[in-house]
């Protein structure tokens, strides 16, 4: 497929695509009210107007930020898909450095994306960890 691997931010309607994705790959589905601006602050790469991977950014009232929920579109298995996910998280790095931010954070089971987190220059903790979530 041709085309040029785009990041972008997230806009309206994404976070319908990315429900979806999450419901495929068996995940709960995170509510809008759980997510940094109701599902409008994060991130998508797309190719060819085909969104392929997106994350949330949350941002704190320290340096740092979090970059969670990252999710791929399981229909898209082009050979780009690992460079897609590299260039979400190396953009993500760059928007979070011009704001400031001095360090980021991230949860993961993906074997595959802590491979490229550690690709990247993060540092993965190799002890399993767990989330903990109550609703009020």
């Amino acid at each position: 497929m041709e085309g040029e691997l785009k990041f972008r931010p997230l806009r309206e309607g994404d976070y319908e695509t990315i429900c979806k994705w999450w419901e495929w790959w068996r995940w709960p589905v995170i509510p809008r009210e759980m997510l940094p601006d109701k599902g409008k602050s994060g991130f998508i790469v797309e190719k060819n107007n085909i969104p392929i991977v997106s994350a949330f950014l949350y941002l704190t009232n320290s340096t740092g930020a979090l970059l969670e929920w990252i999710v791929s579109n399981p229909e898209y298995r082009e050979d780009d898909r690992k460079e897609a996910i590299e260039l979400l998280i190396t953009n993500a790095e760059v928007v979070c450095k011009n704001m400031g931010i001095t360090y980021m954070f991230s949860i993961g089971r993906s074997k595959h994306l802590m491979k490229t987190h550690e690709k990247l220059g993060w540092q993965v903790d190799k002890k399993p960890s767990y989330e903990i979530i109550k609703n009020l």
